[in-house]
């Protein structure tokens, strides 16, 4: 596969995951409680989950209500980790 069809790929399969993890309801806006977290790995059944938790190491997150609130675009990152099989590139740390 020629590089730019590569890249045309990968660029669509990250515009999906864009939509997916910021058009999911979540009951906090906030972002996503560990229930939603698996609802949405659903959709990627196929994905490394070593990676994608390697991706929510050390990330911040919120409490509400007793439960761990994770941000969308930490959620995003680690999926994009999961789905490409890859480790976080020093510019997507926050």
């Amino acid at each position: 596969m020629a590089v730019n069809a590569k890249n045309q790929k990968k660029s669509k399969i990250r515009e999906k995951i864009q939509k997916h993890v910021y058009n999911f309801h979540t009951k906090n806006k906030e972002g996503f409680v560990q229930s939603e977290i698996k609802d949405v790995l659903k959709k990627y059944p196929d994905i490394d989950m070593e990676k994608f938790n390697d991706a929510l190491t050390g990330i911040t997150c919120k409490i509400i209500n007793n439960e761990t609130i994770i941000y969308h675009c930490d959620i995003e990152k680690a999926l994009y980790c999961g789905v490409e099989k890859r480790d976080l590139t020093f510019s997507e740390w926050d």
